[in-house]
């Protein structure tokens, strides 16, 4: 299999070239094109795929497509819903969590999984339901606009918005609080934050897409 990322990194894309008998999977809606050598399978994964905190708690089932090179060597073609970057990280054993919607694809190997017993429940306080991405392969992440990786050394902490949070790993340690006041929560645009502390590594993206949707909310016609 070989991967590569194009159009970086405004509007990237995932370009993905199976031999035989190799598959990828994808989060529903990511794809892009593909070779005829190519079938689509529709697949559950562990826990399921999420596209929101809404559907787990809602209790609803999401599906992975599985892209599988049936017929021969071929081509397929991923991208994510919102313009940004995407990035590729190896796992060999680890776990990486991923926000809502951050995730585009992982390949083989890679257990897909909604953790929320083995988080802290003020996840959910935080509308952040994370995959839990497990095993050997590699996994792809998305990001409204771009992606910022911050490496933490023992004991050092930063502190992250929720909107802008998109993957962290297993080792590194946590906590969540609000910003300011209920006056400034409510008025301030500002919500609850992340603190992460190492050692471990967390990744964001430089564009929230909600204040973007706010916006131009007030710009765009009324019908009614």
């Amino acid at each position: 299999m070989q991967t590569e990322l194009t159009h970086r990194p405004s509007f990237t894309h995932l370009i993905v070239d199976l031999d035989a008998g190799e598959s990828i999977r994808a989060e529903p809606g990511a794809l892009v094109g593909h070779s005829e050598t190519i079938h689509v399978e529709t697949t559950t994964s562990r826990g399921g795929l999420l596209s929101s905190a809404k559907s787990m708690l809602g209790g609803e089932s999401m599906f992975a497509n599985e892209f599988v090179a049936e017929d021969g060597p071929g081509r397929v073609t991923f991208a994510p819903g919102t313009p940004g970057d995407v990035m590729e990280h190896e796992l060999t054993g680890e776990t990486l969590y991923a926000a809502d919607g951050a995730f585009l694809a992982a390949t083989p190997g890679i257990d897909i999984d909604s953790e929320l017993g083995g988080l802290k429940s003020v996840l959910g306080e935080a509308g952040l339901t994370p995959l839990a991405l497990k095993g050997t392969g590699s996994v792809f992440i998305d990001a409204y606009g771009g992606l910022e990786r911050i490496d933490l050394d023992p004991g050092e902490s930063y502190v992250l918005d929720n909107e802008h949070l998109i993957a962290w790993d297993s080792e590194i340690d946590f906590s969540t609080r609000t910003v300011g006041g209920l006056k400034s929560t409510l008025l301030g645009g500002e919500g609850l934050v992340f603190e992460f502390t190492g050692p471990g590594t967390a990744w964001y993206q430089t564009r929230d897409l909600d204040a973007f949707v706010s916006s131009i909310a007030p710009r765009l016609p009324n019908d009614q």
